[in-house]
């Protein structure tokens, strides 16, 4: 199979659809690779390590698309690539449809192939192509909140792990999924007071068990939250609802709870955020105030360490890529429940259910 590696055009995207190792293993299994000039740059990946391995270095994102049956990205087009896309070319990256209309809209007039790793689900729930960029993004959502409390940017003026003599911060993670742990478990790590909030309750005993002394567990629901709110110093939204909308768990009501220069890092933001006064934000302008309330919504914070993102997530979708390159979209969706459960529109019918009920569109299943 013709594979194409373009260059990512979203701004502050520094991350590339596969590393050269990966790209070795395509070329292993009889595959041509084309990567887009510069495509690896940003994460530390020259064209010469891609060239070594046999990838064939293409100097325009144009070329890049039309000389391949299959796209592999990170994240979703952008408006500049909806022209680019093809009838039947398989694209393989993060699409988050529930959250971009116009996208969805494109997707379905391209009449491609689109395979949304937040939707690749294994038999026992687990995302596989989801979770190494959540451990990434849980992980960077407290490093940015402990930066944005400090009173220079807009905070409390407060250190996350306390001093000896000065109490630590406390900070609120709403959702106990990959996002949620990875972020309670570096927050405890760094000495912060930690509450986690989910609705599952055998969840919240494995987290419990798992997770440092100083994490406690709570019930998610609308009065618990709302009694957290008046201490908090940070709150993490990493709510998932695979493939949909994300429920708003703090309100613009709620705001008025917390003390000026609390931050909310809302990492759910790709799938239209926790928060209701969230709206995306870039690196270049990561975070806005309102009501005194610092918001942090960086729609690709993984971007920001794009050498560790870009190895994580090849490690996991490179299993599925050799799938899909080596028996074809179809075959492999027919022998792979997990990757079936990826397809979320396939020439021009949208066959992932939550997709369509967001925006009213007819749902077609899968033959």
């Amino acid at each position: 199979m013709r594979i194409g590696i373009p260059k990512e055009i979203k701004q502050g995207e520094s991350r590339v659809g596969m590393t050269p190792a990966g790209v070795a293993e395509l070329i292993k299994h009889g595959h041509h690779v084309f990567v887009q000039h510069t495509a690896g740059e940003g994460s530390g990946f020259s064209d010469e390590a891609y060239e070594r391995v046999g990838a064939e270095i293409l100097p325009t994102i144009e070329e890049v698309y039309a000389q391949s049956e299959m796209i592999i990205k990170v994240k979703e087009p952008i408006e500049p690539e909806y022209a680019l896309i093809r009838k039947d070319q398989l694209v393989y990256t993060y699409f988050h449809f529930a959250s971009d209309r116009p996208l969805t809209e494109a997707m379905i007039k391209s009449g491609a192939v689109c395979l949304a790793y937040e939707t690749v689900e294994e038999a026992d729930h687990s995302l596989p192509l989801l979770r190494p960029m959540s451990e990434v993004a849980g992980r960077m959502a407290i490093l940015n909140g402990a930066y944005y409390l400090q009173k220079t940017k807009g905070g409390k003026g407060k250190l996350i792990s306390g001093v000896p003599g000065v109490k630590p911060t406390k900070v609120l993670v709403l959702g106990g999924g990959t996002v949620g742990e990875a972020a309670a478990r570096m927050a405890a790590g760094m000495g912060a007071d930690v509450v986690i909030t989910d609705i599952s309750l055998p969840r919240l005993r494995q987290l419990s068990i798992e997770l440092p002394a100083n994490v406690t567990t709570l019930y998610s629901s609308e009065h618990n939250i709302r009694q957290e709110l008046a201490d908090v110093d940070i709150v993490v939204g990493s709510v998932l609802i695979p493939g949909d909308k994300t429920p708003h768990l703090i309100t613009r009501d709620m705001l008025s709870l917390m003390e000026p220069g609390t931050v909310l890092v809302d990492v759910a933001i790709d799938q239209g955020g926790c928060f209701e006064t969230s709206h995306p934000t870039t690196h270049a302008e990561p975070v806005y105030t309102v009501d005194g309330i610092v918001h942090y919504c960086v729609a690709n914070i993984p971007g920001a360490v794009p050498n560790t993102s870009t190895m994580a997530l090849t490690n996991a979708t490179l299993k599925y890529a050799l799938q899909l390159a080596d028996k074809g979209w179809r075959k492999a969706c027919e022998d792979n429940p997990a990757l079936r459960k990826g397809l979320n529109i396939v020439e021009g019918k949208v066959v992932f259910k939550p997709v369509a009920d967001v925006w009213g569109l007819k749902y077609e299943e899968l033959a």
